[in-house]
């Protein structure tokens, strides 16, 4: 049986060789990676003995680079990387795309995937080429793969190019996300459209992605580090992985309280579920209590808490239309987080 890479030749990730090309390393100026640590282990999230003392699976997910970003400027008109992730994170519901792949950005427009390969093609170190366009100066910005190890990373530039420092962010200190697998990425189609890099793009803002599918438990642990990072926002989504409306009641403000006596000055935005996962009357119950949360630091005078109802962000179009299985966002599901995340942090001035 000929495969689909064998018809359109479109769909074979290509290896090309970087002659008449430079290659760099990103952990040195005047590249900026952003989201993302590096260790002997690759690249990495949140500290390392943190992430594994929270859950195993934190300590397994920690090493998924969801949020890690590599920023530069250059006037390069060919761009390769060069990558070993060491194995691929195939799954049903989510391209390799999206899961595995880098994605590419020049002055803030969306240009291309450096793509995986497939089953039958991979192997440990692979390459991938873009063309850029014309011009002295473009702001470059890669995005990391949001469900795979990363392992190394080399990009390489013509002989010639020039390669300085990306314009800062706007605020520098950056807006740090909690979350389940929706936070995580789950099921973008190339890393650039799970929500939390829509908005950073948007607001150009810096951020940390703590999204852990289904490991998202309020542990006290994952609370004290959050509550020690330095941020300028804290979005706070926690609801999906908590396995029942009494686990989320017993956890969701206790929480929110040992952040707050951490962290006292930080805007806080809690969100609810946006889908109907367990039927209306448990959602109904875990809605509550997410409110609830938000309702008792209003009346104990906190000013900097705001609370958005998950169902806004499908509303316009349902959940046939934003996600895979009726729970995972697709990307139209995820521009509803974005849109309505990124106006009311504009309209809050958060």
């Amino acid at each position: 049986m000929q495969r689909i890479e064998d018809i359109d030749k479109n769909f074979k990730a290509s290896v090309p060789q970087p002659d008449g090309m430079t290659s760099y390393d990103i952990l040195q100026p005047p590249f900026k990676l952003y989201g993302i640590l590096y260790g002997e282990k690759g690249f990495y999230r949140m500290d390392e003995k943190t992430a594994a003392s929270v859950s195993e699976g934190v300590g397994v997910l920690n090493y998924h680079t969801s949020g890690g970003r590599l920023r530069f400027n250059t006037d390069a008109r060919r761009i390769m990387i060069t990558v070993d992730l060491g194995e691929l994170c195939h799954m049903s519901h989510m391209p390799l795309s999206g899961s595995s792949s880098f994605d590419l950005y020049v002055d803030g427009v969306y240009k291309s995937v450096f793509r995986a390969p497939n089953n039958e093609d991979y192997h440990k170190i692979w390459s991938s080429e873009i063309i850029l366009p014309e011009g002295d100066s473009k702001e470059i910005l890669i995005n990391f793969p949001l469900y795979n190890k990363v392992r190394n990373v080399c990009v390489s530039l013509d002989n010639r190019a020039s390669v300085r420092e990306p314009k800062p962010y706007e605020d520098k200190e950056p807006i740090v996300f909690y979350g389940s697998s929706i936070t995580h990425g789950g099921c973008a189609s190339h890393p650039g459209n799970a929500y939390p890099n829509m908005i950073s793009r948007a607001l150009d803002r810096d951020f940390i992605n703590l999204g852990f599918s289904g490991c998202c438990k309020a542990e006290y642990e994952m609370c004290e580090y959050i509550g020690r990072l330095p941020m300028s926002l804290f979005v706070y989504d926690y609801d999906y992985n908590a396995p029942t409306p009494e686990f989320l009641e017993a956890t969701h403000g206790r929480f929110f309280r040992q952040f707050r006596r951490l962290n006292p000055d930080v805007p806080v935005i809690m969100l609810s579920h946006a889908d109907n996962l367990f039927g209306d009357e448990i959602m109904a119950r875990r809605r509550a209590v997410v409110r609830s949360t938000y309702e008792n630091a209003l009346k104990e005078g906190d000013k900097n808490v705001y609370f958005i109802d998950g169902r806004e962000f499908y509303k316009e179009y349902g959940l046939d239309f934003c996600t895979v299985d009726c729970v995972h966002p697709n990307d139209l599901g995820f521009f509803g987080f974005h849109k309505v995340l990124s106006e009311f942090i504009k309209e809050n001035d958060l």
